[in-house]
């Protein structure tokens, strides 16, 4: 597309991606959005959505949170179009840059993407210079259909000129002066565990514990609190999400959800082929360095001996290359067993299939019935899950204790999505395992 250019959507559901180059030590850019009334203004404060609002109440806008993939960093939201209020004529897609001008921001890509993921349009946003802000584009009615078009258009007054203009109110004293981007609002609150990470992970973190915050609170659950235990398939053909960086983007995302139910700012981890083991614990305020530590798959050790500087680090020559899920499981089990707390405990399990000890792992589930345990299964592509996926439809156990869900390609899923499907049943089998006494708190 080019500047002023518009498209009809015909999708309810679609994402706006923007994208940019990015380098250690470089701007970094934030996105944003206005609901406009006809007469293009917000009706109140809550028509900003922004990474520290990230949820629209009516649904209809959501920040899908920040990603950084080789020198490309990409900042998402999700439209529903059919969540949109009446009076809404224009949503607005707005970003700031942080730290300088987006004359020096290169490669700025806006992407027009439908539901599952496929690019509509992409708009290159180019001709700034010393702008601290942009309107990038827009969503808008005409005729009773919705349509996008490419704006393109900088505020060098910044953010703070620019949501002036569709009537945001903003403290303007003098003790308010206010950077680009962030300030518009009450800033970020501190959060309780990963303040020692990187800015950029920093704010994702604080993001996605807001998603999973709402998840929650969409259930009634939003006092809940547990432990969070990730397992992460290590058999052969986990090699290539491995590889790409897909299994260390799913711990990053998950570790939002363990900072959000348990504030001991840790979590514990195991992987699985042929065998299992037991992890170091995940300490949020160490994720990059643990990620590049313990995500991995394959040999680890040279001639039988650790690579300087590695130590702690499971050797997985040891793990194999097959699937025996029902080994970790019980590994798990015996754990749990071993440290208890008063907490629930919640487990994130990550495989790609090909399931094939379907009896073995039955049983291990069947015998976790009565314990303090959900565990939360997550399908990675489109593979055999056996049991995995079976298990939680069938009869005969006192409480639903597993669910499983399949995502062909989680780095397309957004975060509010994810999480969704996450917690969907967590609540409820913590009612139910209360009512038949499994869990007393």
């Amino acid at each position: 597309m080019i500047k002023g250019s518009n498209t009809t959507l015909n999708d309810t559901l679609v994402y706006l991606r923007l994208s940019w180059s990015f380098q250690q030590g470089a701007l970094d850019v934030d996105v944003s959005a206005l609901l406009l009334t006809v007469d293009g203004k917000v009706r109140c404060d809550d028509d900003f959505v922004f990474y520290n609002q990230p949820n629209h109440t009516s649904g209809a806008v959501t920040l899908a949170g920040k990603r950084q993939d080789g020198g490309r960093a990409t900042d998402t939201m999700t439209v529903d179009l059919s969540r949109v209020e009446p009076d809404v004529e224009r949503i607005v897609l707005a970003a700031s840059s942080d730290g300088g001008t987006f004359g020096h921001v290169t490669g700025l890509l806006l992407e027009l993407m439908d539901w599952a993921g496929h690019v509509i349009a992409h708009f290159p946003v180019a001709d700034a210079s010393t702008e601290t802000a942009m309107l990038c584009g827009e969503i808008y009615r005409r005729a009773g259909a919705w349509k996008f078009r490419a704006v393109g258009q900088g505020y060098a007054s910044g953010l703070l000129g620019l949501c002036t203009d569709f009537g945001i109110t903003v403290d303007e004293t003098p003790s308010a002066a206010l950077p680009p981007a962030p300030s518009l609002a009450p800033p970020i609150e501190p959060i309780q565990v990963g303040a020692r990470l990187p800015i950029d992970m920093q704010k994702r973190l604080d993001l996605r514990k807001r998603h999973v915050a709402v998840s929650l609170e969409k259930r009634g659950a939003s006092a809940i609190r547990a432990r969070v235990i990730l397992v992460l398939d290590a058999s052969g053909s986990m090699s290539r999400l491995y590889q790409k960086g897909v299994v260390g983007r799913v711990v990053e995302r998950m570790a939002a959800v363990a900072a959000q139910l348990d504030d001991d700012g840790e979590m514990q981890a195991f992987t699985f082929a042929s065998n299992s083991a037991r992890l170091p614990d995940l300490r949020i305020d160490e994720l990059p360095e643990w990620t590049s530590l313990h995500v991995r798959v394959g040999q680890t050790r040279l001639l039988g001996r650790a690579p300087k500087g590695q130590t702690g680090q499971v050797d997985m020559r040891t793990i194999g290359i097959q699937n025996e899920e029902q080994k970790v499981i019980g590994q798990v089990r015996a754990y749990v067993r071993s440290a208890p707390v008063p907490s629930p405990t919640l487990v994130l399990f990550f495989s790609d299939g090909g399931v094939y000890r379907n009896n073995e792992i039955e049983k291990e589930l069947r015998e976790a019935v009565g314990e303090p345990i959900f565990w939360q299964f997550v399908g990675l592509g489109s593979a055999k899950f056996g049991v995995l996926e079976r298990f939680d439809t069938m009869k005969g156990r006192r409480v639903d204790n597993t669910g499983f869900f399949a995502v062909r390609d989680i780095d397309k899923l957004p975060d509010a999505d994810l999480y969704d499907s996450l917690l969907s049943e967590f609540p409820s089998w913590i009612n139910d395992t209360r009512r038949a006494g499994i869990l007393r708190q």
